[in-house]
């Protein structure tokens, strides 16, 4: 109790720079996909930095000035979006060890295991009756719409 304790009130600074994996067996695929999922958005979001370095670019001159000519401005940009990028990729994947995090993705996973999945069968069955119900319900609104219409036009309503 106490050891736990203890893990739970370090910060999450102090536990975004150690490198052991929180409960490293349990959990896992949750954590694996979340991790891929944030890693994806952080690079993505690296990858727009970039594209925002590009339209406000850096003046080759102030580059060579401030590099001594040694880099171009095109090279600072991919080095800035490069670092960004590996910057969210450790701070994501130390996310998913992070302790409240991890304890609640390993939960999320113990639920997902109890789930009964239907058959594909009843899943296809689930899927056409819904679809159905769009359509109708799609079609309903067109219908209504078209009556409201031409009742407001035979008013002399104009729209």
């Amino acid at each position: 109790m106490a050891k736990e304790n203890s893990l739970t009130t370090e910060s999450f600074w102090a536990q975004l720079f150690q490198l052991k994996v929180y409960k490293k067996t349990q959990g896992r695929i949750t954590r694996q996909v979340t991790f891929a999922v944030v890693a994806g958005i952080c690079c993505l979001a690296a990858y727009r930095f970039g594209s925002v370095l590009l339209t406000y670019h850096v003046d080759q001159k102030v580059a060579e000035k401030v590099f001594q000519g040694a880099v171009t401005a095109s090279s600072v940009r991919r080095v800035m979006v490069l670092l960004t990028a590996a910057i969210g990729v450790f701070v994501s994947y130390r996310l998913v060890n992070y302790t409240r995090f991890a304890d609640f993705l390993i939960s999320v996973e113990a639920e997902m295991n109890k789930v009964s999945w239907p058959a594909r069968t009843e899943l296809i069955r689930a899927s056409i009756v819904v679809i159905v119900v769009m359509v109708v319900l799609a079609a309903a609104l067109c219908l209504y719409d078209i009556l409201w219409l031409m009742i407001l036009r035979w008013l002399g309503i104009r729209l």
